[in-house]
């Protein structure tokens, strides 16, 4: 399956109770369940008044689905080319 970033503009996301969050993520994962294609949250961030989340799914009309079912915005939705970290510096020192 393909990964994916979606931005999600939510005001006064930062101060959205756990409560609030679980909630959010209860009707994601509502949504994951009936949507009849492979699909996978893989996990979210806060940050301002935005929600960054990572999702695997065939394809960005499958994530645009998922969004319009559970009542989320996805104001940017961009497929994940490639994934890096610390630990990718290994693979260089060793080349």
């Amino acid at each position: 399956m393909k990964r994916y970033l979606i931005e999600r503009e939510i005001p006064g996301a930062s101060e959205l109770t756990e409560a609030e969050l679980a909630d959010i993520a209860a009707k994601s994962n509502e949504v994951v369940s009936s949507l009849g294609v492979p699909y996978r949250w893989i996990t979210s961030y806060v940050a301002g008044d935005k929600i960054y989340c990572i999702h695997e799914a065939p394809s960005e009309e499958a994530v645009r689905e998922h969004a319009r079912c559970g009542g989320f915005p996805a104001n940017s939705i961009s497929e994940v080319s490639g994934e890096f970290g610390p630990h990718s510096a290994d693979v260089a020192a060793t080349s």
